[in-house]
Formats: structure tokens, sequence, C-alpha cells
């Protein structure tokens, strides 16, 4: 039977699979050379960042000793070298094109943005910081409906049998609107790697959650049995997206 569910599912969503590509933007020529030579100088033209710690004449700028660190949240508002090269010649690249009368191009999966008080993208970072606060609501009052209305068994745990596996939906999930949050407020590759990876196991796990809920699953060896090729899966492409290059 549940072959049969599998095969109607493949049949009537195979014809919206179609070729994604990346984006236009960080494909573009000038935009990639203008990124290698602030890479490589730490300028644009005849602008340098400091956070580079290069430069005009290529010798390493040292930073200030550890009593004179500037505060944290002043160090938040500066972005670092790579962040500000991508961010700087796209600026650029977009002042180009629209000279040219040309539309935007999205800069690597994104659409061109303003800087507010260093944030790189606040619109986005507001409305993940609202999906993590309504997902930490709907997680608490889920925990408040088991334990208040439902009936308890042996150890005082709800009698529920999907309880366990919407605790670990709501960790993935406030898991993975955090790390959004902070990947949209700043730039960095580790933390574009956290939200990468907590995204595609918020994923994974939300299909295995649909497939056992959906086919009312409470066998502990079938679930078991339906989500291993899927865990495996999603841990396979998070190894690739860690080892190799994005």
């Amino acid at each position: 039977m549940l072959h049969c569910y599998v095969i109607v599912f493949v049949l009537v969503f195979s014809p919206f699979i179609a070729i994604s590509n990346a984006s236009a933007g960080d494909a573009d020529p000038r935009y990639r050379n203008c990124v290698k030579q602030c890479d490589e100088s730490g300028c644009i033209a005849k602008r340098c960042f400091p956070n580079c710690k290069i430069s005009a004449d290529e010798v390493p700028v040292i930073g200030p000793p550890w009593g004179m660190l500037e505060p944290l949240y002043a160090r938040w508002k500066k972005a670092h070298c790579k962040s500000n090269c991508h961010y700087n010649c796209m600026l650029d690249r977009e002042k180009e094109r629209e000279l040219l009368n040309k539309e935007p191009e999205k800069y690597h999966g994104r659409w061109p943005f303003k800087r507010i008080y260093g944030i790189q993208d606040p619109a986005s970072m507001v409305f993940s910081s609202l999906n993590l606060v309504m997902h930490l609501h709907g997680w608490m009052s889920f925990f408040t409906l088991i334990y208040n209305k439902l009936p308890l068994k042996a150890r005082k745990r709800p009698y529920y049998e999907y309880a366990g596996l919407w605790h670990i939906y709501g960790l993935l999930s406030l898991n993975s609107w955090f790390w959004s949050a902070i990947f949209h407020s700043r730039y960095c590759e580790t933390i574009e790697r956290l939200y990468n990876f907590s995204a595609v196991a918020l994923i994974g796990y939300s299909l295995i959650l649909a497939i056992l809920r959906s086919f009312n699953v409470k066998d502990e060896a079938t679930r078991v049995m339906i989500p291993a090729p899927l865990i495996s899966f999603v841990a396979t492409h998070i190894m690739y997206l860690n080892f190799f290059k994005l």
C-alpha cells in the first residue's frame, strides 16, 4: 500500500521538476574580477578596507592589543574583508547596470541590498526573527497542550505517539530560524554553512515527519526503516556542503 502512495506522489509532482540556474550576478565576470582584486589588495579603486589587514603597499596591518579592542557591538557593525568586497563590488556593478538601463541581478542567491547599521539584510533578519519567536511560542504551546490536556501514561509521559517527533521538529525549527536571522544580519562563511546545514536538516526531517504522520506509522521497526534512507541522503548532502566548495 505504501508503495502505491509513493508512486502516485512521484507521478503527481514530476511535471513540476525544472532546472535551476545559479545567480547571474555573482557569475558576472566583471563582478568576479572586482571581488578577486579586492581579496588580493584589500581595495576597490581608491577605497581600502582596514579590516582586510592589507595596506596599499601589501604590508599586513597589525591589529591593536587585546586591551584596546573595540566593544563587541562596535566590531559587529564592521563587516569582515570578504563581506566588504562582495558588498561594494555588488553596489558598483549595479550602478553600472543602472546606467545601462539594465535590470538588477541576484548575487549569491539574493537581490541587491543596502546595509543598515551593519545589518546586511534587515528585512529578512526581522522576518526570520519573527519566525523564530512564533516557532518558540508554538513549541511552548505544544508542551502545555500535551502535558496539561492529554492523559499521562507511566512515568508521567504524555499518551501521544508523536510527541517525541514533534519535539525534535520544534528544536530543528528553532535552530534553523536562529541561524537564518544571524546569516541575514552578517555574512560569514561559517555562519553560511550553519545556515545551510540547519535548513537542509529541517527540510529532510520535515519530509520524514510528514510521511510518518500522514501514513500514521506507529510501529517502531517501521519508524526506523522508513527514515533510514532519507537520513542517509540528508547526512550525505550535509557532508557534501561541508567538504566541497559551495
